[in-house]
């Protein structure tokens, strides 16, 4: 946790926001895998960490802004708990920590949620994204679970992804703390494989070193010889010479603070020159997408102009042809970059994505519908204190080249006689973690090797 202070001040901010009302928070229970004692790793909800900073299952608390008090509820622990757990503070303790001096049991917060809707108060909650958080919903206010989501409050999603999104310096400081990590855990990556070694044992040396350092994964590793599935989760490939391997890994802090990367490196220690000049291409985008960020350009503009320079060097190469500007604004790069350039990243790896992606990046505004562009996950204009990743790549995707090819889409703008020598190309995308500054951005973390030259250095070592 951080000092106390800094739940208490987040909290008040947060209050000040609303003139009355009950501001309800629903942390997280334990999650079984298969029966009820054998659970999953424990994870809280991401924003009442931010306010609460608790990270026990099985609590909740309410802002009650007409009265201008905080309250924590929880079980303590009996002895029957005590044999299996060890001795835990109390709820009074826990709640003390994060500078909150009302706890009580959860059928306190029944009856006060009662009352709450008998007095026709307002009641503030937010999407909730756990079955059994969406049951006490039903429970406690009548939500149906199939509207749940719909039922939220938008005022408290705003208000939350408004004072989330803009990270605090000690933010910031937990953040590189994590990119660090992955650094470390893409270092070792690069450094392990070779020819002969099976995808699974890429992903537990990195998993070790995440684990090793306190905290644990972001997100379920990405380590695959097949990189152009976005999120290919499979493990049982055999790494051979003349393979990408693609690693995108990332670690959490203790605190619940992710970092993001993705590294691209050749199994046998050289790329080939097909590989270089693509892997290159996808330097020179995420270059040109850094260079333009700064405060008030919206990053929608930035990852426009990552696609055009992909889809410029893509004509170089000649698998694209046409004016670059007018393929690129028909959605004609989709066919080599179908993802957003970049998202949010703090106490989720991609942050507040169950707020919903249209408040946290779009305003509120609707997002595009169009293949490629409506991926795009942060798309409004940047503030200081933002934290994203930007990650550009390039995936040949042989089912899209199949559907499309047959449809006669973008026939201009789209060498689909040289796309077919590319077929088994695979994916390639960088992805690194920027803050926004006040005059541009920052690149977050000890820095992994990047440019062609220094993965194959790295890779000179294993």
């Amino acid at each position: 946790m951080f000092d106390s202070r800094t739940y208490t001040e987040r909290r008040r901010r947060l209050q000040a926001q609303f003139d009355t009302g009950v501001l309800l928070f629903l942390g997280n229970e334990e999650s079984p895998m298969n029966y009820a004692g054998n659970t999953y790793h424990f994870r809280q909800d991401s924003t009442f960490l931010y306010y609460f900073g608790l990270n026990q299952p099985g609590l909740a608390a309410v802002i009650d802004v007409d009265n201008d008090r905080a309250t924590v509820y929880g079980t303590d622990l009996t002895i029957d708990d005590i044999v299996w757990t060890g001795p835990l503070p109390t709820v009074a303790e826990q709640a003390a920590l994060a500078g909150v001096e009302h706890t009580a049991a959860p059928r306190a917060l029944d009856e006060f949620l009662q009352d709450a809707v008998a007095q026709g108060r307002p009641i503030h909650f937010l999407p909730p994204y756990r079955a059994e958080n969406q049951i006490k919903l039903y429970r406690w206010l009548g939500v149906h679970p199939d509207r749940a989501g719909a039922s939220a409050s938008v005022q408290f999603i705003r208000a939350v992804v408004e004072m989330r999104a803009v990270k605090s310096a000690e933010e910031i400081e937990e953040i590189e703390k994590a990119v660090n990590v992955c650094v470390d855990m893409h270092l070792a990556g690069m450094r392990l494989a070779r020819a002969g070694m099976t995808e699974a044992q890429i992903m537990a040396r990195v998993t070790e070193i995440a684990l090793n350092a306190g905290g644990g994964l972001s997100f379920p590793v990405i380590a695959t010889t097949h990189g152009e599935t976005l999120h290919n989760h499979f493990y049982g490939h055999t790494l051979r010479n003349g393979d990408l391997f693609l690693l995108d890994a990332g670690h959490e802090t203790a605190r619940g603070y992710a970092g993001d990367l993705t590294s691209t490196f050749p199994v046998d220690g050289k790329f080939a020159p097909r590989q270089r000049e693509l892997y290159d291409l996808v330097i020179r985008a995420q270059e040109a997408a850094v260079g333009a960020i700064r405060p008030g350009v919206p990053f929608r503009e930035v990852h426009l102009l990552a696609c055009r320079t992909l889809a410029a060097g893509l004509k170089e190469i000649g698998l694209m042809q046409g004016d670059v500007d007018e393929a690129v604004a028909q959605g004609a790069h989709a066919m080599f970059f179908q993802c957003g350039l970049g998202h949010m990243m703090g106490l989720d790896v991609h942050d507040m994505e169950d707020l919903g992606e249209v408040y946290v990046g779009y305003e509120g505004q609707p997002k595009s519908t169009v293949f490629g562009l409506k991926s795009l996950r942060l798309a409004r204009p940047l503030k200081p204190g933002f934290v994203m990743t930007v990650e550009p790549g390039v995936y040949i995707i042989p089912a899209l080249i199949d559907q499309w090819k047959a449809a006669g889409k973008f026939r201009d703008f789209i060498r689909y006689d040289r796309l077919e020598e590319y077929r088994n190309f695979g994916g390639i995308r960088n992805e690194d973690d920027y803050v926004v500054t006040a005059d541009g951005c920052r690149r977050l973390g000890k820095g992994k090797p990047t440019s062609s030259a220094e993965v194959e250095a790295v890779r000179g070592q294993a």
